[in-house]
């Protein structure tokens, strides 16, 4: 395929990773008020007096939070900088945010690489306009846009110089409120491969041309158009959609999205920065920030904690007992006990792919049962030392009634192994009801430092057992047995991707009783109701491609349990699959890489 008549038809498609490789103010938005600090309870209280201060509010972002205002000079120099150290820093330790202030900047390229973050500073993508790119591609990687990971863009104008935006990524590399004011092309230079990928409240005036993406959600957004598929396009209240034709083309529309609530976001009010918390929609259709003031609520960075890489977990722990939110700056954070989150409305907040990692086998992240806690924009990465768990929503048997308010996690990744050796029996457990899981990639790694079979031992995914849960954009690989459980009721997902693990030694291994293999997404056998839209299956069994999958789903045969536009893929024939959800479904078979569909079940 050339750049100068892309055909509609993807090229060749691979496998995804391998290949081609060997304070206060008042606030400034429409309803809203500013919501005081929950006060600590009376004993919080007591613990925190003995202390000889409280632990300030607010301060300096530090040296990787990199803001520009207009008149800032070099700022292409900088940008290049940083793209400089993180281009092919996949397992580095670098960590980089870039905050562009309101206003218009003009003739940049912000080419993004490894844990990089660009963000506008105003309320309104519109606030902050850029005449020029922000690029992602794939040179580092001879072409192959497959492992362009981490990294992200949010509430930004771009007015593209050629007319469209490149934006060639894989996973965990979230496209948020930003309104392109020309096209969007998701494909490398070249049309190589690519793994992607996710985009939320934002607003493509042309065309959206997805090329050689093997799959894609889009959620809660505005397109002009949009070009292709290839496997997997799922889109829920997507103004501009193509129409449901699943599996042929493999678009698979919603008219809305049933609950959706956008990630918060740092902006300035004046000099002042303050966290915006958009509220609660049902039933979603297009952008939050098309007619006027987005809806929400605002925090004055005063009531955050302003956490830097060496802190530790106690004293993270002691600023959420003293009623502050976290804002975790880019950065590394060793943890030697969980970050415990107990008091309602909470706000943890990550920048620059800000990353958790707990040593000596603890829970990085642990959430009690209370409403309205926001998880958002961090990297959960497993210790060397096994974790029972990484990241807990609830404690187990949590069953309060959350629908009013529900606690979201947004943007937060999880991975075991790649950086180095690391281990987890469970990675993302969902305890507490109606909780929204929007854009998670919870990876075993493949590829990289401390990777095998049993060296990164990593057996499930996320496992829901909290009822009324909800997942829009769901992205879950490589785990040793199921990357999915889902035991509770009324659970819905739109959009799942998976692989399979590749590194299964033999049929042995993966032997699930008298199963051959565990289902990529298991729905328990108690359950009653659940749903799911547009979910994809992909196995690539490169050390034993003998190997059999008997199917990629697994779910009661119950009315209330239904699944719609369901795939499975072989990549180049290494492995197969018997059947795409329980027993039913053609097998996959030879090495062409063509998908077995089911479009509804039972």
């Amino acid at each position: 395929m050339s750049a100068s008549s892309p055909d509609s038809r993807p090229p060749s498609i691979g496998r995804r990773a391998l290949l081609g490789a060997a304070a206060v103010a008042t606030p400034a938005v429409l309803g809203a008020a500013t919501p005081a600090a929950a006060a600590p309870s009376p004993a919080a209280a007591g613990s925190a007096r003995k202390k000889p201060r409280a632990l300030p509010g607010g301060g300096d972002l530090g040296p990787n939070v990199i803001v520009f205002d207009p008149s800032t000079p070099g700022i292409q120099a900088r940008l290049d900088e940083v793209f400089r150290r993180q281009e092919s820093a996949q397992f580095g330790t670098g960590r980089y945010a870039l905050l562009f202030k309101p206003g218009t900047y003009n003739g940049l390229n912000a080419q993004l690489g490894f844990y990089t973050s660009i963000a506008g500073l105003g309320l309104s993508p519109d606030d902050t306009t850029i005449n020029g790119d922000v690029t992602v591609d794939a040179g580092w990687f001879n072409g192959n846009a497959t492992q362009n990971f981490w990294r992200s863009a949010e509430n930004l104008a771009l007015v593209p110089v050629n007319g469209t935006n490149r934006w060639a990524v894989a996973q965990a590399a979230p496209f948020r409120r930003m309104h392109v004011r020309g096209g969007l092309n998701l494909s490398p230079d070249g049309y190589g491969w690519a793994s992607g990928g996710y985009i939320a409240d934002s607003r493509i005036d042309g065309q959206v041309g997805p090329y050689s993406q093997q799959q894609w959600y889009t959620r809660d957004s505005s397109i002009g158009s949009w070009l292709n598929g290839v496997w997997n396009m799922v889109f829920s209240g997507v103004e501009g959609a193509p129409a449901q034709s699943f599996p042929n083309p493999p678009y698979t529309t919603l008219g809305t999205t049933p609950i959706s609530r956008e990630k918060p976001f740092l902006y300035l009010q004046g000099n002042d920065y303050r966290v915006f918390l958009p509220e609660k929609r049902t039933n979603a259709r297009g952008v939050t920030w098309g007619n006027g003031t987005p809806r929400g609520t605002s925090l004055p960075l005063s009531q955050f904690y302003v956490a830097r890489p060496g802190v530790s977990a106690a004293t993270l722990n002691q600023a959420l007992v003293e009623g502050l939110h976290l804002l975790l700056t880019p950065g590394i954070y060793h943890l030697d006990r969980p970050i415990q989150v107990n008091r309602a409305g909470t706000v943890v907040l990550g920048l620059g792919y800000a990353t958790l990692i707990p040593d000596g086998g603890v829970t990085a992240v642990q959430v009690a049962d209370v409403d309205g806690v926001r998880l958002a924009g961090f990297l959960v990465d497993a210790g060397p030392v096994n974790s029972a768990t990484l990241l807990e929503i609830g404690p187990r048997g949590a069953s309060r009634d959350h629908s009013a308010n529900p606690t979201t996690v947004q943007d937060v990744f999880v991975r075991i192994g790649g950086a180095g050796a690391g281990k987890a029996t469970t990675s993302m457990v969902i305890n507490s009801r109606h909780t929204i899981v929007d854009h998670t990639w919870v990876w075993r790694a493949d590829h990289g430092e401390g990777v095998g079979w049993e060296t990164n031992r990593a057996d499930y995914g996320v496992v829901v057992n909290g009822d009324d849960v909800l997942a829009t954009g769901l992205f879950v690989e490589h785990f040793n047995k199921y990357d999915v459980q889902w035991n509770g009721q009324r659970g819905r997902t739109i959009f799942f991707q998976n692989e399979k693990a590749y590194d299964a030694p033999n049929q042995a291994a993966i032997q699930n009783g008298s199963i051959k293999g565990y289902a990529a997404y298991k729905v328990g056998d108690g359950v009653t109701t659940h749903e799911g839209w547009g979910l994809g299956s992909y196995c690539y069994y490169n050390v034993n491609p003998s190997i059999v999958q008997h199917h990629g789903f697994a779910a009661p045969v119950r009315s209330g349990v239904r699944f719609h536009n369901l795939l499975v893929v072989s990549l180049g024939g290494q492995g197969q699959y018997e059947c795409v959800i329980n027993d039913t479904g053609s097998p996959t078979s030879g090495t062409s890489t063509v998908p077995s569909t089911v479009v509804s079940y039972p």
